[in-house]
């Protein structure tokens, strides 16, 4: 019995090695760069996407570099962007994200650098004679799955992104009603203060009878 789970456990292993990905959320300091690597095989289709989530202007230098130090993509103080591209020599490539520019904002930054397309399910076309009904079933399952957590990957970049725009706004708003609140405790008591030195000016200088 543990021999039988050892393979199921292998064959799981193996088949979510067979694509590679980096998809993860971080924090860009400022004046920071910040680089990642991955090894690529020659002809194995990639996709790099990116979005800065919050901070500053939302703007980052993104460049993509080939194991040659050869630019692919590059893009100077952009929220957004995607690059699909298929690699013509095996090696190291990067991507390097930097806030340089930057002198007081950090930035949080997603990104998905997708390596080989995602294979199918374990088991799932791998006779040779037509896939069965449930087989089928079970294939279009997965790719509605991975649609949907695409979406939902997308919508929580938003919904952050408009939350912290909201904080933003918030603490905006709250300062300024603290700056005219102080404005008008300033202005009544510098009112006061006029009328109370007028009246006593004005007592001082009547002449006695």
């Amino acid at each position: 019995m543990e021999r039988v789970w050892l393979v199921v456990i292998l064959a799981v292993v193996s088949w979510l090695t067979v694509a590679a990905a980096v998809e993860l959320t971080f924090e860009l300091p400022d004046n920071a760069k910040e680089c990642f690597y991955e090894e690529i095989e020659k002809g194995t289709a990639s996709s790099l996407e990116f979005q800065v989530v919050t901070g500053g202007h939302y703007d980052v230098d993104v460049v993509l570099e080939g194991p040659a130090r050869q630019i692919l993509y590059r893009e100077i103080k952009q929220q957004y962007g995607q690059f699909q591209f298929t690699p013509e020599n095996t090696g190291t490539y990067q991507v390097c994200f930097s806030n340089e520019f930057s002198t007081f904002s950090h930035k949080l930054i997603y990104v998905d650098f997708q390596v080989g397309d995602e294979p199918s399910l374990p088991g799932v076309g791998e006779h040779f004679t037509a896939m069965t009904q449930m087989e089928s079933s079970s294939q279009k399952i997965h790719e509605d799955l991975n649609a949907v957590i695409d979406y939902q990957t997308h919508h929580r970049l938003r919904e952050a992104q408009s939350r912290k725009r909201a904080e933003d706004l918030n603490e905006r708003v709250l300062l300024w009603a603290a700056g005219e609140t102080l404005g008008i405790l300033v202005i009544t008591v510098g009112q006061v203060m006029v009328l109370k030195n007028f009246f006593a000016d004005k007592k001082g200088n009547q002449a006695p009878y």
